[in-house]
């Protein structure tokens, strides 16, 4: 047997493998959710009545799903942090206040650190909500509201290393948080103030009033001025565009690179006024849109610039693709 053939073999083995992870995690996930009892709604209610903060906690892999729940809890509308259940009786404990809800994540039921916070738990009478495989475990029992993560094995060979069911716990705090979100109404907006520096945060954030050029940046021009000196205002500004306003500073056109080619294909002259050659009214967007919605606006109706005006028509402001890119838009 050749190297190559040796090398096949391994490649056909370890994809095997991969595949075997997927199956078995997979139907993990789908009896999780024939399981789904009404304990989840239940712990669902508890999180809406809390006054104070969701704390996360869990042990080792658990402990790291346990992070990935708060963080997600906090960025959908319900406050949350993680508390490590090693550090709580070492004074973290102290985080973890009247008012507050303590979510405890172990597939066993039975790990040590975590059972160390219960009587803490309930001096502070704080609801406790336990994610473990194991009913009938020492947390399940304690528990005001117990959610079933229990998977038949785990991807591991050995059905030891914690695959499956981490899996498991981490889907079923994704229900949690996605159950509360929606029961709160929490909107795309919402979720783009906790996200401010995100790609979503300024799609919905960030306003076209936010980036647009003003004054002087604005290029201008009256309904008589010649295309030659349309051409010198464009080139001065770079927007890619004239606007052509009347004497109340309304716009009533505008002249881009596009109607110039046009202009060229009819071999116009250079001293033909702007009323003649532009396009009347042109696209416009107004100051307090959405930045994203002028970008789906010149994709849609493929123009590279728009002019911003008040509700009177009124020139206040214009950008093009490239002020839309610096903003991190598109």
């Amino acid at each position: 047997m050749d190297a190559l053939e040796t090398s096949a073999m391994s490649e056909q083995s370890l994809l095997s493998s991969a595949r075997r992870t997927f199956e078995i995690e997979a139907a993990g996930l789908e009896g999780l959710r024939a399981a789904l009892t009404p304990d989840f709604a239940r712990s669902c209610e508890l999180c809406l009545r809390c006054t104070g903060r969701i704390v996360v906690t869990g042990m080792g892999k658990s402990g790291h799903i346990a992070h990935k729940v708060a963080a997600t809890l906090a960025s959908t509308g319900s406050p949350a942090f993680f508390l490590h259940p090693g550090e709580a009786s070492h004074g973290d404990l102290g985080m973890l206040t009247r008012g507050d809800l303590l979510l405890a994540l172990s597939n066993s039921g039975e790990t040590a650190e975590v059972l160390t916070l219960l009587p803490q738990v309930k001096r502070l009478a704080v609801p406790l909500v336990a994610f473990t495989g194991n009913p009938g475990s020492t947390l399940a029992r304690a528990a005001d509201v117990h959610v079933s993560v229990a998977v038949a094995q785990e991807a591991c060979p050995h059905n030891l290393a914690p695959t499956a069911s981490t899996t498991a716990a981490l889907v079923m705090g994704d229900a949690l948080a996605v159950a509360l979100l929606e029961a709160r109404g929490f909107s795309a907006e919402d979720f783009a103030r906790s996200h401010p520096g995100g790609n979503l945060g300024r799609r919905l954030l960030l306003r076209v009033e936010d980036i647009m050029r003003r004054g002087q940046a604005l290029p201008r021009v009256g309904p008589d001025t010649p295309l030659s000196a349309a051409l010198l205002e464009m080139t001065r500004t770079g927007l890619g565009l004239t606007t052509i306003i009347d004497e109340q500073q309304r716009v009533v056109g505008v002249f881009s690179d596009g109607d110039l080619r046009r202009a060229l294909d009819r071999h116009v002259d250079l001293t033909t006024p702007m009323h003649r050659i532009m396009t009347p009214g042109g696209r416009r967007v107004g100051a307090h849109d959405l930045a994203a919605s002028a970008a789906e606006l010149m994709e849609r109706h493929r123009v590279t610039a728009l002019v911003v005006t008040d509700e009177e028509g009124h020139l206040i402001g214009a950008l093009n693709v490239h002020d839309l890119m610096r903003a991190g838009v598109v």
